[in-house]
């Protein structure tokens, strides 16, 4: 009698091991069921991601710093208005309730929405992973995490078994940069700016330089170098730049302004200040779209397009 119980179980096993998939990421080892269907994403970072994946209709909850009670319904969803020509557009979201900001999440909305998993971004100090994961199978990325958003949509597209899917849009991504690189150096914005420095103007007067995943990688894969260095970071992807430091940027280097979104956009107080008009010779002003990530496939696409665009106009 023993000996069917035993296969009987293991039959259990294996049936149960087909069903879940475990993921190693950068807040530990989670195991979740395959192709969920409720999804809470906490940022626009994790939306990308999902969105590229076609899935944005599995979204039941969406965090975000960039929406307010304003932009939402009595039932706390988004306002179509408030969806329609931004990055959130992008996907099927209309039925996806605010959660809160990717810093402070309302738990008890999320425990109420009974998702299936949960999707961040994340850095070093982040809170509640393991409230979180009390709710649902939770896994998160660091943002200066090498390879960043390609590690957290590949293994989203294991979890969904859309792999190719995935290794189609990376390609489409490295596609476009090489065809954009081609007409910069066409161009000779090479010869004139082989340097490039991301520079993020906040509300208030703060200048932020991006040393890392925010636009600037892709300005790398363009073919552009970087024009400064700097030692530390915050969250591992930038750092504040004092006025002194860009006013010491030579005439070969490209100055690309990536404003914040929303309240805390600084560009035009930045353009206007000693500095800026300094600098205005040799300035872009790139500006992504509203709800945009920083990051991700979809990013990166507008990112190398537009940047180009913008290059070669002012190059004429």
């Amino acid at each position: 009698m023993r000996l069917p119980l035993l296969l009987a179980t293991t039959a259990l096993l294996s049936a149960a091991s087909a069903q879940t998939l475990t993921i190693k990421h950068d807040e530990g080892t989670t195991t979740v069921k395959k192709d969920p269907k409720r999804l809470v994403v906490l940022d626009e970072e994790a939306l990308g991601w999902i969105y590229a994946l076609g899935l944005g209709d599995r979204v039941v909850g969406l965090g975000s710093s960039m929406l307010s009670p304003t932009d939402l319904t009595a039932s706390g969803k988004i306002k179509p208005e408030r969806i329609k020509g931004t990055f959130l557009a992008r996907g099927n979201i209309n039925n996806a309730r605010f959660v809160g900001s990717w810093t402070a999440p309302n738990l008890e909305t999320i425990l109420a929405l009974k998702p299936d998993m949960i999707v961040r971004l994340t850095w070093a100090g982040n809170q509640n992973y393991d409230k979180l994961s009390r709710i649902a199978p939770t896994v998160g990325y660091r943002e200066d995490a090498t390879g960043f958003w390609k590690t957290g949509l590949r293994d989203l597209a294991r979890v969904f078994n859309r792999q190719e899917q995935a290794e189609n849009i990376i390609r489409q991504v490295a596609e476009t940069h090489r065809t954009n690189a081609r007409k910069l150096l066409s161009a000779g914005a090479f010869t004139k700016y082989p340097k490039v420095v991301v520079i993020s103007p906040f509300q208030g007067g703060s200048n932020y330089i991006y040393t890392k995943t925010r636009l600037i990688e892709d300005m790398r894969a363009l073919g552009f170098k970087d024009g400064l260095s700097v030692n530390t970071a915050t969250l591992g992807v930038g750092a504040v730049i004092s006025d002194e430091a860009l006013l010491s940027l030579d005439k070969r280097t490209l100055v690309v302004l990536f404003p914040p979104g929303g309240q805390y956009n600084g560009a035009a107080a930045f353009l206007n200040s000693p500095v800026g008009q300094r600098l205005k010779a040799q300035t872009v002003v790139y500006t992504p779209e509203a709800n945009s990530p920083w990051s991700g496939p979809l990013v990166s696409i507008r990112n190398s397009s537009e940047v180009t665009n913008l290059i070669l106009q002012h190059l004429k």
